[in-house]
């Protein structure tokens, strides 16, 4: 096992040890509050942990002292951030009125199954997605509770006090990112065709690419005690994998194998996301196809065939290859800004190994 391999299964143990000490405080205010550390044990048993491997790779890469408190600080900032993606999950997934998440039925649908089960009066679709917004705001809130933390950990409070403002800055960003996300699916038709990428770029770089990799890289970082110019290496390494990352997702939301995925096939055509390989597509198109396609974009009742057939579309036009090859070029973007940087060698590694993992995925 390396190193790595070890501090993530630490991650894990964090993630475990925090919720079994959640659970007696919430079962003290009412015995059916446990529901929520049962459905939070589910949601987080699951996941690649990326965002918690970044983290821990970019203190790795960055720390030449690697003393006992940063470690420990860091597998706890690294399960803050697992915590902080499950709630952000639980919340997309009401946004997009997915039934499904790893596999399993998303939050809201747990919690409609559960008011059928119990009986209860009332609309179990309203109360499951109630019960759902709230889940994902507990989730929040005990993010937040591991950031404080990692944070009381470090004796050196400068380094404290640029992590505690990398996560918050995070924190606005990726919900005013889910927000542009919402807005481009409903003011599409008031944007200019020649805007259509450049939003959707934006949506891209703000709801995931610096969520997912640059940020939580940013974050370990500075519990190392990184550099500027360390810093700036990780961002630049960062920013750009974080885009092929997404790239990579807007191509599985719409070809990918829904037993791989654990979401239905299409699913990003039934949510009508506006992404980059939707612009990409919709740019080639002659006025009556594009037509066409934008009404069957975002109905949640398309059948296989539809669905098979807007897939066609998609790769006929060319935006498939052209995603492909901007996934390319974003990582070799990426790679050659981690080759030129000053950083720890095993960690350097480390992270073209998670470059490969990110944008070859299948799921």
């Amino acid at each position: 096992m390396t190193q790595s391999t070890h501090l993530v299964s630490q991650v894990d143990t964090e993630i475990a040890e925090f919720l079994a000490s959640r659970e007696p405080i919430l079962v003290a205010v009412a015995d059916e509050l446990s529901f929520f550390t049962d459905f939070s044990r589910d949601l987080l048993s699951g996941g690649k942990r990326f965002r918690a491997r970044f983290c821990i790779a970019g203190w790795q890469a960055t720390s030449t002292l690697a003393q006992a408190e940063e470690e420990t600080a860091v597998i706890t900032l690294a399960a803050a951030l697992e915590v902080f993606h499950s709630a952000a999950l639980v919340h997309d997934d009401i946004i997009d009125n997915s039934d499904t998440r790893r596999g399993m039925p998303a939050a809201h649908i747990r919690f409609a199954a559960l008011h059928r089960d119990q009986k209860f009066v009332g609309s179990a679709d309203t109360f499951g997605r109630a019960s759902a917004i709230l889940h994902g705001d507990l989730l929040l809130g005990w993010s937040d509770e591991l950031v404080d933390v990692a944070l009381d950990l470090l004796t050196d409070r400068g380094r404290a006090r640029s992590t505690r403002a990398e996560f918050n800055r995070m924190r606005t960003e990726v919900t005013v990112g889910q927000y542009l996300d919402i807005l481009e699916e409903n003011a599409w038709p008031t944007v200019p065709d020649t805007e259509t990428i450049r939003r959707a770029e934006r949506v891209m770089t703000f709801k995931s690419a610096k969520y997912s990799v640059e940020a939580p890289l940013a974050l370990g970082a500075l519990i190392g005690g990184a550099s500027a110019a360390q810093l700036q290496s990780l961002r630049r390494f960062g920013l750009p994998l974080g885009l092929a990352f997404q790239l990579r997702d807007d191509v599985l939301g719409v070809f990918g194998d829904a037993a791989v995925t654990g979401k239905p096939a299409g699913d990003d055509l039934r949510e009508g996301k506006r992404t980059v390989l939707v612009a990409l597509a919709r740019q080639t198109m002659g006025e009556p196809q594009r037509e066409a396609f934008d009404d069957a974009l975002g109905r949640p009742d398309l059948d296989d065939t539809t669905i098979a057939d807007l897939q066609q579309q998609i790769e006929f036009s060319g935006a498939l290859e052209s995603a492909e090859r901007s996934i390319a070029s974003y990582t070799t973007q990426a790679l050659d800004a981690l080759r030129a940087a000053d950083l720890e060698r095993e960690a350097v590694a480390e992270l073209e190994h998670l470059a490969r993992l990110l944008t070859e995925r299948s799921s």
